[in-house]
């Protein structure tokens, strides 16, 4: 993209540095100068299941979890595991785990001294980097578009749900191109005008026409009961990988998709059904 919106967490985070979490939404400090000495990618989430397909004897890791040491950093699909340490944000009703501040959710408790934080819900910042606030719907579709990106080249998968944090599926999405580039005048469109009502507006670098990459996707919501028959088809099928949000973040996630379809002529809207976007990152 033309700015820095997004913090790639994969790419940027370094063993033997200094990074200080921040709320997305308030830009309070969450976790204060914390140095990773190991900062490893966790195993797809379904890996204990398929141990039974490597082993012809039981499953000797079945009672086996992965727990952070203080100084270290374990990256999922859509969130990363750290020791909880003497911070304390856990909501007193259950293990959502709250800011402090703005009483947003964060992530959840995993164990009694690991957190589980949703990379669409905290920001991490080298220590010596100020903190810059980006607009919500920027910031969220950016790193859903970066997960869906990943998550097709190394794994080879196209179809992904979108579960909330209490188990329900919002959203069916079928990615098309993830090599999308959109450009745009920077003189009045409708696109503009829709994306305007949050913020969404991405200024280039130089020059009249601004550029970022996407990526264009085919959805459909299933909330209130709507394609029911379908999201029970795509759970039960293995080619088809989910994807956890907070469920608050599923909600705005399907909102920012349905305002890019209404931006985008009738004629282009639908496809077999399914509703197009183009999610930019």
């Amino acid at each position: 993209p033309s700015l820095d919106l997004v913090f790639t967490l994969r790419e940027s985070l370094k063993p033997q540095k200094n990074y200080v979490l921040y709320c997305q939404f308030c830009g309070d400090i969450i976790v204060k100068d914390r140095k990773f000495l190991r900062v490893l990618p966790l195993p797809s989430e379904n890996w204990s299941a398929l141990v039974e397909e490597w082993c012809c004897h039981p499953n000797p890791f079945a009672r086996s979890t992965f727990h952070p040491r203080h100084d270290d950093c374990f990256l999922g699909d859509t969130f990363f595991l750290l020791n909880s340490g003497n911070e304390s944000h856990k909501s007193k009703e259950n293990t959502r785990v709250i800011c402090k501040r703005c009483k947003t959710m964060l992530g959840e408790t995993v164990s009694s001294d690991t957190i589980k934080y949703y990379v669409t819900e905290v920001v991490i910042r080298p220590s010596e980097a100020s903190f810059s606030p980006t607009p919500r719907c920027q910031f969220v579709q950016s790193m859903v578009a970066q997960c869906l990106v990943e998550l097709s080249s190394a794994k080879s998968t196209f179809r992904f749900t979108i579960k909330g944090d209490n188990g329900k599926i919002y959203i069916l999405i079928w990615l098309l191109n993830s090599d999308t580039l959109l450009v745009e005048s920077l003189g009045s469109s409708s696109s503009h005008s829709v994306f305007t009502l949050f913020g969404d507006i991405f200024m280039p670098s130089s020059g009249p026409v601004g550029t970022w990459n996407a990526v264009k996707v085919l959805y459909q919501p299933c909330i209130k009961s709507r394609n029911k028959d379908l999201a029970d088809a795509w759970e039960n099928d293995i080619g088809v990988h989910p994807l956890k949000f907070p469920s608050e973040t599923c909600l705005e996630l399907l909102l920012i998709l349905g305002l890019s379809t209404t931006s985008l002529p009738p004629s282009l809207r639908c496809m077999n059904s399914f509703q197009v976007r183009n999610s930019c990152y």
